[in-house]
């Protein structure tokens, strides 16, 4: 079979990478072109557009990129249609995809959908266009099934979350190496995770890195983003007493204590690695003024707390976001007690998530569905 497969971010490369190999077990004679990154490569198949080439974060950068954003719709629907894949799988990246979608049904072209966008935070009027132009959808999140079926008679499978399945593979480092490796001492260390795109990077980095300082038993290492080149970090480790670890996210966060996380999908990687965290975000005073009007329906950003429907983890959003507040709050999730919570509801939370197998689960259900 023919497989077209298109994510738009670094956690989509990472999902899609797993569906892939997924996939090769159930369909030895499995072909794959695609929109994704280095995992995905890796996994075999044509690349065809790297994520690093089309994250365009906020309003006004959107904006900014609508020629870019136009040229690659028309791209990709033209080499869909030279291809000629037996089925177009999208992953996340809704802005996109959403109109490869509509484009594809009308062409007759099978659709799934793996990992919902999430219109049950905003832009719900996407269901409109979902049940129409989506053949079937996979869904990762356990709110996510009565969402679609109670609240919109829409049938979707639950498939669990595939990150439980990619960090129960992650190799086992050991720790002593690895602090060896990065020239890390016996301090007990401070993850920093700022996000993937540059734009939030900077953001976010100029306020995690306005706490370093205050803490002086512990070190602090930045988590670069496999999209980032290392000389863009540069200026930040030149200014500050911190260490930088480039693409080995996984492996900091399994030797970390605590850690300051930007919101996103890496709140919940770093929550199933059991380390206490805090969230941040900061945008720019227009993008969060228009997000503010569209999410109104939901009371948290990070994955973890959306999912308990609870605060676990203390969200620092905004103006939140300031030096006296996070040091504030890095000091609760250091204080023995305090951790001991966050360990008890992270536990219940990989079990809310529906446990290991969510990429052979899909691949099954795609495969069969080809039949």
């Amino acid at each position: 079979m023919k497989y077209y497969i298109i994510a738009g971010e670094a956690s989509g490369d990472l999902h899609g990478s797993n569906l892939m190999k997924a996939l090769l077990k159930q369909d030895l004679n499995a072909e794959f072109r695609f929109w994704g990154g280095d995992l995905m490569q890796n996994a075999g198949g044509t690349l065809i557009r790297h994520y690093k080439d089309l994250a365009f974060m906020g309003f006004l950068e959107v904006l900014m990129n609508l020629r870019t954003i136009t040229k690659n719709l028309s791209f990709c629907k033209d080499d869909i249609e030279a291809y000629k894949p037996d089925i177009l799988i999208f992953i996340d990246y809704p802005g996109f995809n959403l109109r490869i979608a509509k484009w594809a049904k009308q062409k007759g072209i099978k659709t799934h959908y793996y990992i919902s966008p999430q219109i049950w935070a905003w832009k719900e009027s996407r269901i409109k266009d979902i049940k129409r132009d989506i053949d079937k959808m996979y869904v990762i999140l356990p709110f996510e099934k009565p969402f679609y079926e109670d609240k919109h008679n829409y049938p979707v499978e639950f498939v669990g979350h595939p990150l439980i399945d990619a960090i129960a593979e992650s190799v086992q480092i050991n720790e002593y190496e690895f602090r060896a490796e990065h020239q890390l001492n016996e301090k007990p260390i401070i993850a920093l995770l700022p996000g993937s795109r540059k734009q939030e990077i900077k953001k976010m980095l100029s306020v995690m890195l306005s706490v370093v300082n205050e803490y002086p038993d512990y070190q602090f290492v930045i988590a670069g983003a496999p999209s980032q080149e290392f000389s863009f970090y540069e200026s930040f480790l030149d200014n500050h007493n911190v260490h930088f670890v480039s693409n080995k996210t996984y492996d900091l966060l399994s030797v970390s204590t605590a850690a300051l996380v930007t919101s996103g999908t890496a709140t919940l990687e770093t929550a199933l690695f059991k380390v206490p965290e805090v969230v941040c975000y900061k945008g720019s005073w227009l993008s969060y003024q228009i997000g503010k009007q569209l999410v109104k329906n939901i009371k948290y950003i990070s994955l973890v707390n959306l999912i308990m429907d609870k605060e676990v983890v203390t969200e620092l959003i905004q103006n939140d976001c300031n030096t006296r507040r996070l040091k504030q709050e890095l000091d609760t999730i250091l204080d023995a007690y305090e951790r001991t919570k966050f360990f008890l509801n992270y536990y219940d939370l990989e079990k809310k998530l529906g446990g290991k197998g969510a990429s052979e689960k899909v691949a099954k259900l795609i495969y069969n569905a080809l039949g």
